[in-house]
């Protein structure tokens, strides 16, 4: 049994505290969606990129990315498009926008050639800003020549 032994009645005293269970679990929640949200967000063709040791440099907000497959096949973003088609393509990706920045991405067995034809396709279009992706190498990895590569040196120069 209880006893009360003050005479004051019922009244809830108020605690100046702040309760950051609730803001904890909404922090958690929202930390779940941007975790299962950003893997979605990226382009998810499949192709094997060559490595570079260039400093990377800052990705765009809504990069456009122009892929070339080992079929030679290209994708702009996620959908398939042909030679023909590219340059639509790319204008309604675009708005228009010929000043946007165009990121090439290759396969690494890819020919020269054709990368090289698919930037032109580029600058035929008008789409002069051109950025070339690959993935970043290991800071302590060697540089190996490219297959069927030689060293050559001129006349006038050192080894």
């Amino acid at each position: 049994m209880a006893i009360r032994l003050s005479s004051q009645e019922d009244a809830l005293e108020q605690t100046h505290e702040i309760n950051v269970t609730p803001f904890i679990d909404v922090m958690l929640v929202l930390l779940i969606v941007f975790m299962v949200a950003a893997p979605l967000s990226t382009v998810d063709v499949n192709v094997d990129l060559p490595a570079s040791t260039a400093q990377p440099t800052p990705r765009p907000d809504k990069p456009l990315f122009l892929t070339l497959k080992s079929d030679l096949t290209m994708a702009l973003g996620d959908s398939p498009v042909s030679r023909g088609n590219l340059e639509g393509a790319l204008d309604a990706a675009t708005q228009n926008d010929k000043e946007q920045r165009v990121f090439v991405r290759a396969d690494r067995s890819v020919p020269y050639g054709e990368v090289m034809e698919v930037m032109n396709l580029l600058r035929d279009a008008n789409y002069l800003k051109i950025g070339l992706v690959g993935m970043e190498a290991a800071p302590d990895a060697t540089r190996e020549p490219a297959r069927g590569a030689t060293e050559t040196n001129s006349p006038g120069t050192k080894p």
